[in-house]
């Protein structure tokens, strides 16, 4: 197993980054928030999780050891493979995730795409005996390492990817776009940069309650 990597990221994508490490450029899957912390041409160090499938083998990243721990025991959940799970851990930091299973928070886990009521009634049940109590604070930006990057293109890129990254449509990352531009427009007027966690966290929300209603 493939526990991490470490080596300067020789680039960035919507969905991975590429970290060479001895001269070989490694993809690893990562959530946005974990990407917005890296920058190209600087060392990085990520904890790995390897999916191993007869026609792929698919390197996940994850910003911390609680993150891909998390991430491994969310896949022991029957329905949850590494892409939900990961998209699980774009929306909610491992803290989070732990405190919606220990209170049976439904509409945390419905925010997260791909993910019903009914699904959602399924993971926590299943869930509740296998990630532990919450340990940390809740809030901030899911699975970030600290320090946020200098991204090459705009936020409404990055946000529209990370949205199309997790399964919405191409309609729906730009009706998720359009729902935080206000508070992407009064961080610009305040001469700081949008945050991509932040932003990423309410589209989601938006995006829900829309299909949800």
């Amino acid at each position: 197993m493939i526990a991490s990597v470490a080596g300067p990221v020789a680039a960035l994508g919507p969905d991975a980054a590429v970290v060479e490490v001895g001269g070989v450029g490694i993809s690893v899957r990562c959530t946005p928030d974990t990407l917005s912390g890296l920058r190209v041409g600087e060392p990085a160090r990520l904890a790995t999780s390897l999916v191993v499938r007869e026609d792929s083998l698919t390197l996940y990243g994850f910003p911390d050891e609680d993150a891909r721990q998390t991430f491994e025991l969310l896949q022991t959940a029957g329905g949850v493979g590494p892409r939900l799970a990961q998209a699980m851990l774009a929306v909610h930091r491992p803290d989070d995730l732990r405190r919606a299973v220990a209170t049976g928070d439904e509409k945390a886990l419905t925010a997260v795409p791909g993910i019903g009521k009914k699904g959602a009634q399924k993971l926590l049940l299943e869930l509740r005996d296998r990630l532990g109590a919450p340990v940390g604070v809740a809030g901030g930006p899911a699975g970030g390492p600290a320090g946020a990057a200098t991204p090459t293109t705009s936020w409404e890129e990055q946000l529209h990817a990370a949205l199309t990254g997790l399964g919405w449509s191409a309609r729906e990352a730009d009706l998720g776009v359009r729902e935080v531009e206000p508070e992407a427009a009064a961080r610009l007027a305040e001469g700081a940069r949008p945050e991509l966690p932040v932003l990423l966290r309410a589209a989601l929300r938006r995006l829900g309650a829309r299909r949800s209603g």
